[in-house]
């Protein structure tokens, strides 16, 4: 059966404050880095596994991410699929 790897990014709706990313921007400003506009702190988790077709492996990802690795209340997320050679 193939292999995948899957990439999830989960970042929070653009609706909801972040307050992590506004104090890393503050933070960066004072180490004297200049011109960044706004900062959002998100995720990345990297998964691997077995699945009959990219169709099917992105499908479990996604049950996934609506389930367990996002709040689907305040985060958005995307997947990046890539098949893995044997």
């Amino acid at each position: 059966m193939p292999r995948y790897q899957a990439r999830v990014e989960v970042q929070l709706r653009p609706s909801v404050l972040d307050p992590a990313g506004e104090a890393t921007r503050s933070a960066a400003a004072r180490l004297g880095v200049e011109g960044l506009q706004s900062l959002r702190i998100g995720k990345a988790i990297v998964l691997s596994l077995e699945a009959p077709d990219a169709k099917q492996a992105e499908a479990q990802v996604g049950v996934l991410c609506d389930r367990l690795l996002a709040n689907p209340v305040t985060e958005n997320w995307s997947i990046s699929l890539e098949e893995l050679q044997a």
